[in-house]
C-alpha cells in the first residue's frame, strides 16, 4: 500500500482579468512506508504548490491526491478526519510556523489530539523531544528562545505528535546553516528509518536530496521530467534539465573547475513555451522538441525522463 499517491495533479490559481497560473500540470509521484523521496527544481518550478496539494492545503484543479489508498479531503472549516491527521507537513520557515505565543510543550501537545491521544501528554511531549534531540526542558521555553536548527527539530517534533505515517517537508533546510542543515538532514533519515515513515522532501538543492534521499523526482514548471533511485540520477541523468543542474553544483574536488549555471530563468507558468517546456534553455533542442510535449519514457528499472533524446524511436536524435 502507497501512503501518499499523486495521480496527474494539476493546480492552476486564477487571476483576476489575467491568465491563470497553471503551476502544477499533470505531476504524479509515490511515496512508500519507510522511503524518503526527494522533489527537486528551481524555484517556480511548482513543488510548493504539490506539496500543498498533496496534504490538501489546496484541492487539485484535476487528478488525484490519495492518502493510504483513500482520497485525500482538501482542508475546510470542518475538522480533519482522524485518519488523514497521519499526513502531517513540515514548512520551511520554522520561524513562521511555530506560534510565538505559545511555550514548546503546548503546541507539541495540541498536535496530539489531531492523532486522537488524549492521555499521558507531558511523558509524551518529553520523549517527541527526545526523538529528535532535544533536551524534555526545551517544552517549558517559547519558540524566540531557541536557533533556527532547533526550531526545524521542534517543528518535526510537533508533526510526529499525529502519530504520523508520513510527512511532506517543504523547504525544510533552505533557512538553516550548513552544520544545521546537516544535523536536521541526518535526524530526518533516522526517523524515517527507525520509525518507517514516509517522507517526501521538497527542496532546490540537488546536493542535499543526493544524501538523504532513497529516489528523486525532478520537477520543471509544473512537470515530472525524470525520476530514479538517488544514486542512478545523480550518476547518469537522463534528462537535459538534471543534468544541467547537476553542473550547477560546486564540487570540492580539487580539479579547480567552476560549476557550469544553467541559462535563462523558470518561464511564466501563466505562459509555458509550446513543445518541450524546457527547450528555450536546452543544449540539445531540435525540431520536434518546439512542437511536441514529450511524454515520461520508461527507461527501464525505475528510470523515466520526459525528453525526446530518450524515445527509441527518434530519427533525429543528436546523440546517436
Amino acid at each position: 500500500m502507497s501512503l501518499l499517491d499523486l495521480r496527474d495533479v494539476e493546480v492552476v490559481y486564477g487571476r483576476h482579468g489575467r491568465n491563470p497560473v497553471r503551476a502544477v500540470a499533470g505531476a504524479s509521484l509515490t511515496v512508500e512506508r519507510g522511503q524518503i523521496i526527494g522533489l527537486v527544481g528551481e524555484s517556480g518550478c511548482g513543488k510548493s504548490s504539490l506539496a500543498r496539494a498533496g496534504v490538501g492545503l489546496v484541492a487539485p484543479s484535476a487528478g488525484q491526491v490519495l492518502f493510504e489508498d483513500q482520497p485525500l479531503t482538501p482542508l475546510g472549516r470542518a475538522a480533519r478526519p482522524t485518519r488523514e491527521a497521519r499526513l502531517q507537513m513540515v514548512f520551511q520557515n520554522p520561524y513562521a510556523s511555530l506560534n510565538p505565543r505559545r511555550r514548546v510543550g503546548a503546541q507539541i501537545r495540541a498536535a496530539m489530539t489531531l492523532g486522537g491521544r488524549k492521555e499521558a501528554r507531558d511523558e509524551r511531549v518529553a520523549e517527541l523531544l527526545e526523538q529528535v534531540g532535544m533536551s524534555p526542558g526545551a517544552a517549558r521555553r517559547y519558540p524566540h528562545e531557541f536557533s533556527g536548527g532547533q526550531r526545524q527539530r521542534i517543528a518535526v517534533a510537533r508533526a510526529l505528535a499525529a502519530d504520523p505515517s508520513c510527512i511532506v517537508l517543504d523547504e525544510p533546510l533552505s533557512s538553516l546553516d550548513a552544520s544545521a542543515q546537516a544535523q536536521v538532514a541526518n535526524l530526518l533519515v533516522r526517523l524515517a528509518r527507525e520509525l518507517e515513515l514516509g517522507l517526501l522532501l521538497i527542496s532546490h538543492d540537488l546536493a542535499i536530496v543526493r544524501h538523504v534521499c532513497d529516489a528523486i523526482s525532478v520537477m520543471y514548471l509544473g512537470l515530472i521530467v525524470e525520476t530514479g533511485s538517488s544514486a542512478a540520477v545523480w550518476a547518469e541523468p537522463r534528462h537535459p534539465y538534471t543534468e544541467a543542474l547537476i553542473s550547477a553544483i560546486p564540487h570540492a574536488d580539487g580539479a579547480g573547475e567552476l560549476p557550469v549555471a544553467l541559462p535563462g530563468e523558470v518561464p511564466d507558468p501563466a505562459q509555458p513555451p509550446s513543445g518541450c517546456r524546457f527547450h528555450p534553455r536546452c543544449a540539445y533542442v531540435f525540431d520536434r522538441c518546439l512542437t511536441e510535449v514529450p511524454p515520461l519514457y520508461a527507461l527501464g528499472g525505475d528510470r523515466h525522463a520526459a525528453c525526446f533524446l530518450r524515445d527509441p524511436h527518434e530519427q533525429g536524435n543528436p546523440n546517436e
